[in-house]
């Protein structure tokens, strides 16, 4: 069939804005519809699991279609984005009833991983960055940007550090050069969701002038990253993406800071992940920012998380803090007023975003005003307290009091959700709307007073005033009184039993009614546009409250995980020493089952006396728990938080490593042992005196002698390298490395304490002094379920090679113990009594039946 005019020039025009951005999914809207077609409906059906069907555009074959109701945007968008596409929204740009010809459409809107505004797209609780990468030889630049509350980074460095800042920032999405795919992958992997962007965005001339532009100065000292040329030319790539992106309305991106590396815990992407401070995605995984995320405000969780990432180093600042939570628990009616408070606000940080942007709805708005007004009670508050960290937030806060007025004596009460509904504008703002609004609500009483009057002029008792949708309002009388119609009445409709007229009045009247609404309306729109002009002057000062705001509700959060927790306050100083008093896992003692109790643990760490412990004891007994709970707490100390363990002495540390656990990355063709040896590369490179390390099973990838001779190998160098005496911890199963501590003065050896009991063992979870001689990995098997005559083979085997017989080969022991495992069985009660029922079955007089349920009884009995 072919194609008719209408539908050759509609694929025509899909065809030429498809064209535009040939990487995203088009969202054509025809009619009620947004329509998909050919690849794009192929992606969007199996992403939204909507049904793909196909039309006849005249090709040679039918070209896929899906689509869903345009009022399903909010529905289906997210899922879209969520999947990793770029989405470009294309409406009708007319009113198809007044087109001619073809509806004029156009994209109004691309949205993006990294460049969402929508509440339905974005999750609350976490940043929704967008980043640039600017590849260059040996110094990178990075920028970071969160459209949606205006937050605007860069920094400049080498291949690890960016790296490290975009595990730490997380973003969405990340732009970089297109024609430089393999050099990004090579330096930082493929876990990112990329999109190679146009090379002219990265040209350092041309994207330093795009910043100037957006901020419009001269240069950029103000802003203490003139000399970053690197960074700037990122920051400039990602603005020239929003302008490609159609997002024009950047009012609220009012600041650009720079990355201070140096104030900040070194944390790579292998500590983030082994110390698993955010879900990993896995059911069930409960992870640090789980429990200790106590917030009351999105923007508060937010902020929680990039403290969590980047703890601090100076300690003035972390005391700061400490001093501001122990203020709080000091003074329970303060914490509760907070609180209390605290509850009222609403996502001031992006609620300041959608203002900027233009999509701020009438309810969110009411929302802002609501927390502006309620930004004095928490100043002064703040101002009572005897913190003085709380005191200089009191200082910060502006609670912008005309601002809150003009909200809440502009927007009514009960406002509509969203905007092009009558109602938004409270009465009293304009005359004009008051009168608009008592003509719409008061045209019954008008007409029926119009009414009695026309009857008590003319004498006509059953004068009516009716209406219908031909010629509107009109009065009718009957044939009867006809005759006493003024002649300024104008006749309209002769009927069998009257006549309709209309008069100038009442013609006048109706021309007022029927616009009433929609110059309410219009009305309205302008009054909350000129609303959000006004209030647009003020977006920093309402960015300002919201990063106030959002730390004292971090600070609360650490209050309230300190009490119902039981946490301490850590003495934060600039020394060498960690030393910590019956410290706790803060993850694992949660997930233990009701009654049960986290054993605590002891570890003292300095750099004179005990800078390495190598802790020796079986599997499941509680070392990794150990190393992870050690970390943890430091983390949680340098980030301003009470930590759990009954007392705590934290001399700042610069860096945390962890080489915990490892898997191989067969997508990058890399075993275990590669995998954690690139790890453990990574630590003995970067470490300093002012590091934590945590090493746990190092070595297990490869033989049992490579493995000994390499542990050994990376303890001995960081004792004995003196750039790189970093407190560590070193959990083994080699207990060869016992020995280090008679020949090394600062490294001790503790084990994670058992007790033996009848052959079996019970876990203490207490570390004590000294090493093991035991790993107990037998034990430990039958725990898992191993089949008995496996771990019976095991422990033969063992008792072998422990009496020094592992000299005439370990496939001789395995004979040996294998003898001795059939004898055991042999003695074994169990079966004799199965030998037993064996010999007393008569099997040529047993049925078929018989015999398989007497088999399956053997069967039970093994």
């Amino acid at each position: 069939m072919a194609r008719t005019n209408e539908e050759s020039s509609l694929m025509s025009q899909h065809a030429r804005i498809k064209a535009k951005h040939p990487d995203a999914i088009l969202l054509f809207r025809v009619g009620d519809f947004y329509e998909t077609f050919g690849d794009d409906a192929l992606k969007t059906s199996k992403t939204l699991n909507i049904t793909l069907t196909s039309r006849n555009n005249g090709y040679a074959s039918d070209t896929p279609l899906a689509g869903f109701p345009h009022h399903a945007l909010e529905t289906y968008l997210p899922r879209l984005v969520r999947a990793g596409y770029r989405v470009a929204i294309c409406d009708q740009l007319e009113d198809p009833k007044q087109a001619k010809g073809i509806v004029k459409r156009g994209i109004t809107e691309l949205v993006t991983p990294g460049v969402a505004l929508g509440d339905n797209v974005l999750a609350s609780k976490e940043d929704n960055f967008l980043a640039a990468v600017n590849i260059t030889k040996n110094v990178h630049g990075v920028s970071f940007l969160d459209i949606s509350t205006g937050e605007y980074y860069l920094a400049e460095g080498n291949a690890k550090y960016i790296d490290r800042l975009l595990t730490s920032f997380r973003p969405k999405e990340v732009l970089y050069e297109k024609g430089k795919r393999e050099q990004f992958i090579n330096l930082f992997g493929e876990k990112l969701l990329t999109f190679p962007f146009e090379d002219w965005a990265f040209e350092p001339t041309s994207a330093r002038e795009r910043v100037l532009k957006h901020f419009g100065t001269m240069n950029l000292k103000g802003f203490g990253i003139e000399e970053y040329s690197y960074g700037t030319t990122a920051a400039g790539a990602i603005l020239h993406y929003l302008d490609v992106t159609n997002h024009d309305k950047l009012g609220h991106i009012t600041n650009i800071k720079r990355i201070e590396g140096n104030s900040y815990v070194w944390l790579d992407n292998f500590t983030m992940r082994n110390l698993e401070l955010f879900p990993s995605g896995q059911i069930d995984s409960v992870s640090l920012i789980d429990i200790v995320d106590q917030t009351q405000t999105p923007m508060g969780a937010r902020m929680l998380r990039k403290w969590v990432t980047l703890p601090l180093k100076d300690v003035a600042a972390i005391r700061a803090r400490n001093e501001a939570v122990a203020a709080m628990g000091k003074d329970e009616e303060l914490k509760e007023n907070i609180s209390d408070d605290l509850k009222f606000i609403g996502d001031l940080e992006r609620l300041v975003g959608k203002l900027s942007t233009g999509r701020i709805m009438p309810r969110e708005l009411l929302q802002l005003g609501k927390t502006l007004g309620t930004v004095p009670h928490i100043k002064a508050l703040l101002e009572s307290s005897e913190s003085e960290h709380l005191q200089h937030l009191a200082s910060q806060l502006d609670p912008c009091p005309e601002v809150a007025d003009r909200i809440m004596k502009t927007i009514d009460a009960d406002t509509p959700a969203s905007t092009g509904k009558p109602g938004i504008i409270a009465n009293g703002v304009s005359k004009e709307l008051d009168d608009l609004r008592h003509l719409s609500t008061s045209s019954k009483d008008y007409l029926h007073d119009l009414q009695e009057r026309l009857k008590y002029e003319t004498g006509i008792q059953t004068l009516k005033i009716g209406f219908n949708n031909v010629f509107g309002y009109y009065i009718e009388i009957s044939n009867k009184f006809k005759n006493h119609a003024p002649e300024e009445w104008v006749r309209k409709q002769t009927l069998t039993n009257g006549e309709r007229y209309v008069t100038e009045e009442l013609k006048n009247y109706e021309e007022k009614i029927l616009h009433a609404d929609e110059s309410i309306l219009g009305l309205e729109s302008q009054l909350y546009n000129a609303l959000i002009l006004y209030l647009s002057e003020s977006i920093q000062r309402l960015q300002h409250d919201a990063t106030v705001l959002a730390e004292l509700d971090i600070l609360l959060s650490f209050r309230n995980s300190a009490d119902m927790y039981n946490y301490c306050q850590p003495e934060i100083n600039d020394g060498e020493v960690i030393d910590i008093k019956n410290g706790r896992h803060p993850v694992i003692e949660r997930l233990l089952p009701a009654g049960e109790s986290y054993v605590p643990n002891d570890v003292h760490l300095d750099n004179e006396n005990q800078q390495i412990i190598i802790i020796t004891g079986p599997n499941m007994a509680g070392k990794s728990a150990f190393l992870r709970q050690t970390a943890l707490i430091v983390l949680l100390a340098q980030i301003g938080s009470f930590v759990p363990a009954e007392a705590a002495q934290i001399g700042v540390v610069d860096k945390i490593f962890t080489r915990v656990g490892a898997g191989d990355n067969i997508s990058r063709g890399e075993s275990t042992f590669m995998v954690e040896m690139t790890e453990a590369a990574n630590i003995l490179n970067n470490v300093t005196k002012r590091s934590l390390v945590l090493f746990d099973e190092l070595g297990r990838g490869t033989s049992t002698y490579d493995g000994i001779s390499l542990a050994w190998s990376i303890v001995e160098y960081l004792h004995q390298n003196e750039a790189s005496q970093a407190k560590t911890l070193f959990a083994t199963h080699y207990h060869e490395l016992n020995e280090m501590a008679s020949q090394y003065e600062r490294i001790k050896n503790y084990n994670v304490s058992v007790r033996e009991t009848g052959g079996k063992i019970i876990f203490m979870r207490r570390l004590v002094a000294g090493g093991s001689e035991h790993s107990f990995g037998i034990h430990v098997a039958r725990l898992a379920g191993m089949p008995k005559t496996v771990t019976d083979k095991a422990t033969e085997m063992l008792k072998h090679l422990e009496a020094g017989r592992e000299t005439s080969g370990l496939a001789e022991v395995a004979d040996k113990a294998n003898v001795k495992t059939i004898e055991k069985m042999v003695e074994d009660p169990a079966m004799t009594l199965l030998r037993s029922e064996i010999e007393n079955i008569d099997v040529n007089g047993m049925t078929p039946v018989e015999a398989l349920v007497k088999l399956s009884e053997l069967k039970k009995m093994l």
